[in-house]
């Protein structure tokens, strides 16, 4: 396959698939109850709403399973469909199982956190001290004594 027909392939249907939460081209098998959902957040809303029995939160780092959204194959978490070639997020982080397609939020994975944030690892340090992503910016204007800010 061409270079540019495998790229128009890794972008097809960027931002058209996901939920109210992600713009991803992928679903996700919850480990916990092995049921299918758009993403982390919709399964613990829907969990949340059954009887205190059945309520749990998915725990996103124990995600092993994929659904494409474009093929509709299920498969062991990547960032790139097995079966249709497609890229299930642009940004991808296998730590997290996390896909989003909506890369303006300049996602990022802390490794001191264990997850993923959004607003650009240049914007932000993991302070080692409260184990926190202050804004430098916040820091400097902020009223509060900065105690310890890593060099």
């Amino acid at each position: 396959m061409e270079s540019s027909a495998i790229e128009q392939r890794l972008h097809f249907g960027k931002m058209e698939y996901g939920c109210k939460h992600y713009r991803r081209r992928c679903m996700i098998r919850a480990p916990c109850c092995n049921e299918i959902y758009s993403c982390r957040h919709c399964h613990n809303e829907t969990t949340s709403m059954q009887s205190l029995f059945y309520r749990h939160e998915l725990v996103r780092q124990d995600v092993k399973q994929v659904v494409c959204s474009v093929c509709d194959t299920e498969q062991p978490v990547a960032q790139v469909c097995t079966n249709c070639g497609v890229r299930m997020g642009e940004y991808f982080c296998d730590i997290c199982k996390f896909f989003d397609d909506d890369t303006g939020k300049q996602q990022f994975h802390c490794d001191e956190c264990g997850i993923c944030r959004v607003g650009g690892r240049e914007n932000f340090f993991h302070c080692d001290k409260c184990g926190m992503h202050p804004s430098p910016d916040h820091i400097l204007s902020s009223s509060l004594t900065l105690l310890y800010f890593p060099s």
